[in-house]
């Protein structure tokens, strides 16, 4: 395997969590009074990324290749209760 072929193996094992890890902030921007909401998008974006990635990581190290749909359930529940905790959503 070349370079560029790691590359692309890299970015799309990373796609998942970065277009929830983009989507999520920016869509809460509707839902939730701007005012309230503790940090900015980037930040929300950075940790929610960070996050999936991590998430994604540990399902490709349990069962050994990437792909799996209960490594994306994974992602998006783990993900989603992150931006949950971001946004201070138990004080709703």
């Amino acid at each position: 395997m070349n370079l560029l072929d790691l590359l692309i193996h890299l970015l799309n094992f990373a796609a998942p969590a970065f277009a929830l890890a983009l989507l999520l902030p920016l869509c809460v921007r509707f839902i939730v009074r701007k005012k309230s909401i503790p940090l900015g998008w980037i930040q929300q974006f950075a940790i929610n990324f960070i996050v999936g990635l991590a998430v994604l990581g540990a399902n490709f190290w349990w069962w050994g290749h990437d792909g799996k749909m209960a490594a994306y359930l994974s992602l998006v529940l783990v993900v989603a209760t992150c931006q949950w905790l971001l946004v201070r959503g138990w004080r709703r």
